[in-house]
């Protein structure tokens, strides 16, 4: 058995022999061919045989590996037994150079321009993960090493099926400019005896965008840290839309500005004096903790307190250029429930209505057709036409407010199989987002998971529906 591979280019065997010494030293089994590559080996054959073998690999990332073939070669075997048997891949940098595509979901580590004592404690970073991989044949869902330093800054599609966690944790998402709160809220949520996890938590090697959803799919809560920083995060963005496609208790915490536009209608903590949780409001995680390991994606959370009915505090206005940039964003990157989502979102702040999750008939005329007019441009741009309020129109028209017109519309666009049939609660399993893909005319939904836990969500579901074709009709979007 091999504890860790070193992949290099050949330019680079001193700088990485230096380091496979380094890691034998604290007692890994090293494979580095110009050690263990004997006079008469098939190379390829004796390569590929320590790739299997492997427990975790390294592949340093220079200029010349860049260049080199060989290297090249060797990554997308480590890439590839990543993708298919679990391999903890673990890019390094050294000298100028670009992280490659191949490593870019990939947690990576920086040794360029480290000086000696830098050095060795990375070193020894590296060699407890390897250490801890080699142990156990599945890496833990939470634990190791901070690695705050390289999140990239969207979540693309999952690598794989998303798997249960060994434990399920409360997910706490901050912006980097809010880092030093969120650590501390992560300590202080630990201490009353409550499993946490952040993106702090990631370690060397993990496929992050992969293991943020993971996490954020099987979160007892999800704890969002409120600012301008993380209002103008897509990283934050893209965890709340997760957290929401999968219908996971959100928690928002403001420090300071205005309430997020996604969690308008999300009740909150105020801690814009920098204060940590209460007892009463540890209180209610603890209450959410008790579901761990019982809810899954796609089921109803647990009870949480109902929104303020008049929150002190107001709520970020977006500009609708940039909110239908984001939606764009999501469908460019296959995103499509994100981007429904986030297509709610729009609608209901320029109909005013965030505080609310829905709006009727005379909200949603305030909506501007610049608006109406861009939403069903980008959905239809992404899908060839068969996406968005124009698609939707062809296949059925709402002409008037009543709820007949509603059920023929969600059995046109295979909301429901008919107009008998109930229609999926979970929004997960509803948008198909559990393994079943996107199906003509199908979105935007207009669909707002934060208020399926009410009684009269369908009711206003169906209200926004109406009103929002209702109000595109008049001005001539989907006729």
């Amino acid at each position: 058995m091999i504890d860790v591979f070193i992949s290099h280019a050949q330019e680079d065997g001193a700088w990485a022999g230096d380091l496979a010494d380094r890691l034998s030293r604290n007692g890994l089994r090293v494979f580095f061919d110009e050690w263990d590559v004997l006079p008469g080996d098939v190379i390829v054959h004796r390569l590929d045989t320590a790739v299997r073998e492997a427990a975790c690999a390294i592949a340093v990332i220079s200029p010349a590996s860049a260049a080199s073939p060989r290297a090249l070669e060797e990554y997308a075997a480590l890439a590839t037994a990543g993708a298919e048997r679990g391999l903890r891949f673990i890019p390094v940098l050294i000298g100028e150079v670009r992280l490659p595509p191949f490593a870019a979901n990939r947690v990576w580590r920086d040794f360029r321009s480290l000086g000696e004592r830098e050095y060795d404690e990375k070193v020894g970073e590296l060699a407890a993960v390897i250490r801890s991989e080699a142990a156990r044949p599945a890496p833990a869902g939470s634990g190791g090493p901070a690695c705050e330093e390289n999140i990239a800054a969207a979540l693309p599609s999952a690598p794989r099926p998303l798997t249960e966690p060994d434990q399920h944790a409360f997910v706490v998402c901050y912006a980097s400019a809010d880092a030093a709160y969120g650590r501390a809220l992560v300590e202080q949520v630990r201490a009353a005896g409550m499993t946490v996890w952040s993106v702090a938590d990631l370690r060397p090697g993990d496929a992050q965008f992969w293991k943020i959803r993971q996490q954020l799919a099987y979160a007892s809560a999800v704890v969002v840290l409120m600012s301008p920083q993380a209002q103008d995060s897509d990283d934050i963005t893209r965890m709340i839309l997760e957290a929401m496609l999968h219908q996971r208790p959100l928690f928002p915490v403001l420090l300071d500005g205005e309430r997020n536009y996604h969690l308008a209608h999300t009740w909150y903590v105020d801690a814009r004096n920098g204060r940590l949780l209460r007892p009463d409001e540890l209180g209610l995680l603890r209450a959410l903790d008790g579901s761990a390991g019982a809810v899954l994606p796609g089921e109803p959370p647990p009870a949480l307190p109902a929104p303020l009915a008049h929150p002190p505090v107001g709520t970020v206005r977006v500009p609708a250029t940039v909110s239908i940039d984001r939606i764009n964003s999501c469908l460019a990157e296959g995103e499509f429930a994100h981007a429904d989502l986030q297509t709610t979102a729009v609608l209901l702040e320029a109909a005013d209505r965030l505080d609310e999750g829905w709006t009727g008939a005379r909200d949603a005329r305030r909506i501007p057709v610049e608006v109406l007019a861009g939403i069903d441009a980008v959905w239809s741009d992404h899908s060839h036409g068969r996406q968005g309020f124009r698609a939707q129109a062809a296949l059925s028209r709402v002409r008037r407010a009543r709820h007949a017109d509603f059920l023929a519309l969600s059995v046109a666009c295979g909301w429901r199989d008919s107009v008998e049939s109930s229609i999926p609660q979970g929004y997960h399993e509803f948008t198909g987002s559990a393994g079943h893909g996107p199906r003509r005319g199908f979105y935007p939904t207009l669909r707002n998971p934060q208020n399926e836990r009410f009684l009269d969500w369908y009711d206003q579901w169906v209200t926004t529906v109406l009103a929002t074709h209702t109000h595109a009709l008049s001005k001539g979007i989907n006729r």
